[in-house]
């Protein structure tokens, strides 16, 4: 028997070959030639009957047309595209499309099933892609994770990049994603091709592109964010100008206290529409009819999860005691869905509304929150029989107009303009800026080493005849020393240290604490430079810094 196996797979193999397959597509049949071979075994073994025989062959070809299509599938739900990536997916396509829909229902793999082709997510015709050429020598690029959700693509990023379109008509606005899992799975099941961010970036630079402005749809500065920058690293020197705006929420801030414009308006839109949405007329009626507001997000393990925790302080600064943050991730771990199901169960309410608090209503909140299965969130609250009533509604924030005008003003800022903030980040050329005094961003390789948190994770840089230095204020009085190097260095003779100033900070609370202060030399924007410290057990620490988004002052 497995002799009659190896001898099938090595026919298949062989004909791969023969048809001039790619080494990914040979290794795709490979998988389900095994996998049917293995599952033909046992009827063959039992010696069944001819009619019998017939049944199993028939179930075998069935099964082997369906494991085929997992297996493509698996193959093109990868986050690297490669040279196979385009035929991949058109075959994967044709596969699906020549099975009955019984042989659909069988569809089973690493990461396949049935509702990667078969789900009905809107109409991917009324989405743009966005990946047109003729950008001119000014464009916006506007950057999402993405989604495969139709609908959703269309009225949540399609909605924020509309209004950018809107607002600054004579820039070119084209589209990327940083999703490629996501990307693939649109050019398979629909056909339309969407820009990663090379992509997108090689496009701009064959284009001609002179002033590059990247608007991330992103919720905040976490992970995602990061590697956005990452990879336009790459790229800065191929274009006169770069600048990156800033993401939904704006600086996370170093606690759970921190709030900001940003923030606050974002809370008062999604929470008033979600209320309109369930027919109250704000959240004070929903509260007296027993009903709260549970926005679910999707949490995350960057230093940036703390963006949740303020969110929830900016609901409750706000007045708005019937509104619960959670997460899908259950990071931070007070916004897991067991934690919040509590809280909302000991706060009386009786009816629950829930609605994603992302840019868009993608698979996470047909899924995780509104889906069937008995994970998730819709399931849980009901499971739990503490509530009478659990409505959802699928919207994501990027439909919302307060939320898109918030896109809006972050690009003019980035455009070198002053926004509502007061601020204009500056569009940098050759990594210089002009002399003057900027606002600028604070980060460390060390949660233990930052800024105050009234600063906002900021700074001031100076520039003086291209000379830069950044005076920032620290937490307390326990860093006493810093020193532009290693802690080794440090610690020679003679070593120049930077002694503080002391100086006095206002909390948000009002109240006002001495601190240290320390100017420190910049060698470079963007650029991550040692930076040593001492505190006042008297030992050295290495550290490294880096400065970045210049805002004018």
């Amino acid at each position: 028997m497995k002799r009659m196996v190896k001898i099938g797979l090595s026919a298949l193999l062989s004909a791969a070959l023969l048809t001039g397959c790619t080494e990914a597509e040979i290794a795709a049949y490979a998988d389900y030639a095994m996998r049917i071979a293995e599952a033909a075994a046992p009827a063959v073994a039992a010696g069944v009957s001819p009619a019998d025989g017939a049944e199993a062959s028939d179930a075998a070809a069935d099964k082997e047309a369906a494991d085929r299509v997992a297996a493509l599938i698996d193959a093109i739900y990868v986050q690297e595209r490669t040279e196979e990536t385009d035929a991949l997916c058109e075959e994967a396509k044709n596969a699906w499309d020549a099975l009955s829909d019984e042989q659909k229902e069988l569809v089973e793999g690493e990461e396949a099933d049935p509702d990667y082709f078969g789900r009905d997510t809107g109409d991917a015709s009324k989405d743009d892609p966005l990946n047109n050429d003729d950008i001119g020598e000014n464009e916006l690029l506007v950057v999402s994770f993405g989604t495969s959700f139709n609908d959703s693509r269309a009225e949540d990023i399609g909605g924020i990049e509309s209004a950018l379109k809107a607002a600054y008509p004579d820039w070119g606005v084209r589209r990327a994603f940083t999703a490629q899992i996501i990307i693939n799975h649109v050019q398979a099941r629909d056909g339309e091709k969407i820009d990663n961010m090379d992509q997108a970036l090689e496009r701009a630079v064959n284009n001609g592109v002179k002033r590059l402005v990247v608007q991330p749809t992103h919720l905040m500065h976490g992970a995602e964010y990061d590697e956005l920058n990452e990879t336009l690293d790459s790229y800065r020197d191929k274009f006169e100008s770069v600048t990156v705006a800033e993401p939904l929420l704006g600086e996370v801030g170093s606690d759970e206290t921190v709030v900001n414009p940003d923030k606050e308006r974002v809370a008062v839109a999604v929470i008033q529409d979600a209320f309109t949405d369930a027919g109250f007329k704000d959240a004070a009626e929903a509260e007296e009819n027993g009903t709260a507001l549970v926005l679910m997000g999707h949490g995350t393990s960057h230093t940036a999860k703390v963006t949740y925790s303020q969110m929830q302080t900016q609901t409750d600064k706000l007045g708005y005691k019937n509104v619960f943050v959670g997460t899908v991730e259950g990071e931070p771990e007070e916004t897991e869905c067991s934690v919040v199901i509590g809280k909302v169960k000991d706060a009386g309410y009786k009816n629950v509304i829930l609605r994603p608090f992302m840019v868009v209503a993608g698979d996470h909140t047909n899924n995780d929150m509104a889906g069937d299965d008995e994970d998730s969130w819709k399931s849980l609250f009901t499971a739990s029989g503490a509530f009478d009533n659990i409505d959802c509604q699928i919207e994501g924030l990027g439909r919302l107009p307060e939320v898109q005008e918030i896109y809006v003003e972050h690009t003019k800022e980035a455009l070198g303009e002053e926004g509502p903030s007061g601020k204009a980040a500056v569009t940098l050329t050759d990594g210089s800026l002009p002399d003057g005094s900027y606002s600028v961003k604070f980060d460390t390789d060390s949660s233990m080493f930052h800024v105050n948190e009234a600063m906002e994770g900021r700074g001031v840089l100076t520039v003086d005849n291209g000379k830069m230095t950044v005076h920032i204020l620290l937490p307390s009085k326990n860093i006493v020393n810093l020193f532009p190097g290693k802690a080794s260095e440090a610690e020679e003779e003679g070593a120049e240290l930077i002694e503080p100033a002391e100086e006095e900070v206002e909390y948000a609370d009002g109240t006002k604490e001495e601190v240290y202060g320390f100017d420190v030399p910049v060698p470079a924007l963007d650029t991550a430079f040692d930076l040593a410290i001492i505190g006042t057990k008297g030992k050295w620490y290495d550290h490294s810094v880096t400065i970045s988004e210049p805002v004018k002052e």
